[in-house]
């Protein structure tokens, strides 16, 4: 007889379900299924379908069983979620009921050495979400000391992004990069940090992990494909993790809740009607009992909204940051 694996608990879980509202008969997309932890809660309502999505192979295949135990209600996708309204149409839901996304990194990827997400445990310095494409170590090979720089400074927010990328710069000229623990030795011998500050090499492994892995441009993408394939009356669900994560969903729901375009100097222009009602007016954050059990919640923040009538709005541009495709081919 096959073991169970232990449950695994999603940070604000609760919250993000009960705010989900999911009921009888609906369809819903966890479009970030992880260990599976929203899918599982919003299966447990009676009726209930869920697409998930997740670009993490290992994801999907850990999640057989729970597909096997769920007679049929959920269906797994390997694909990145800002694919997640092509990914309903091809499954025959180019309309559902709600969405619900879990922003980052997962606890699983962090733990897992093999997948160089963190400094603190040996492994390569690879980083990918998914199993294609360039590795934090081609980047860091790659990459000039002026494009190491914004990377770390943009992404991850380090102010010391520009002492790092030289230090870099310099020890790849003795050696190729390819560990975690070299590159955060790097670091650390130029960010320092005092007793109870996070980890020097914390930033600069952030920065390198959302570039590699596109992830902002990922969830803007996402944010719209969820506006573009929920129904009116269908809910989107966003916890995220970091202040650059949480900016983005933020300014979503506050450009789609409102009424905008128009003004007195250019009265013709036609003003875009609120495409969400925003359900969460502050952020929905973790309590002290969630945060002592999991420190890695302490950062989430949870925003929801609810899908008027209104068309969607036209989809946003994407900022002009660093992009992975030019710097690997050296543009």
């Amino acid at each position: 007889m096959t073991r169970a694996a232990p449950r695994h608990i999603s940070v604000l879980g609760r919250e993000a379900v009960e705010m989900l509202a999911p009921r009888d008969g609906g369809i819903y997309v966890d479009a970030t299924f992880g260990a599976g932890g929203y899918s599982r809660d919003i299966l447990a309502i009676r009726g209930t379908r869920v697409i998930g999505i997740d670009r993490d192979r290992s994801a999907i295949t850990g999640g057989f069983d729970l597909v096997d135990r769920s007679a049929g209600r959920l269906t797994l996708v390997e694909d990145r979620f800002s694919n997640l309204d092509d990914v309903c149409s091809a499954q025959g839901e180019p309309e559902v009921d709600g969405v619900v996304m879990d922003v980052g990194v997962s606890s699983m990827q962090l733990d897992q050495a093999e997948r160089g997400f963190s400094f603190r445990l040996g492994g390569p310095l690879d980083m990918r979400m998914g199993q294609h494409g360039p590795t934090a170590a081609d980047v860091v090979a790659k990459a000039s000391e002026a494009e190491l720089a914004n990377i770390i400074y943009i992404f991850g927010e380090e102010r010391h992004s520009r002492a790092v990328a030289r230090a870099i710069v310099v020890a790849r000229k003795e050696a190729p990069i390819t560990t975690t623990q070299a590159l955060a030795d790097i670091v650390g011998k130029v960010v320092r940090s005092k007793p109870n500050e996070i980890h020097p090499a914390t930033r600069t492994f952030q920065g390198l992990r959302i570039f590699v892995n596109a992830e902002l441009d990922e969830l803007h993408l996402a944010l719209a494909a969820a506006e573009r394939v929920l129904r009116p009356g269908g809910r989107l669900v966003v916890v995220s993790f970091h202040s650059l994560e949480d900016r983005i969903v933020k300014d979503f729901f506050n450009a789609r809740g409102k009424s905008g375009g128009g003004s007195r100097h250019l009265p013709e222009m036609a003003q875009a009607a609120p495409s969400f009602q925003i359900l969460t007016k502050r952020p929905v954050t973790p309590g002290d009992a969630e945060v002592s059990a999991n420190p890695r919640a302490r950062s989430a923040k949870l925003r929801a909204g609810e899908r008027t009538a209104a068309p969607a709005h036209a989809a946003d541009r994407l900022p002009a940051w660093p992009v992975l495709a030019d710097i690997m081919r050296g543009g």
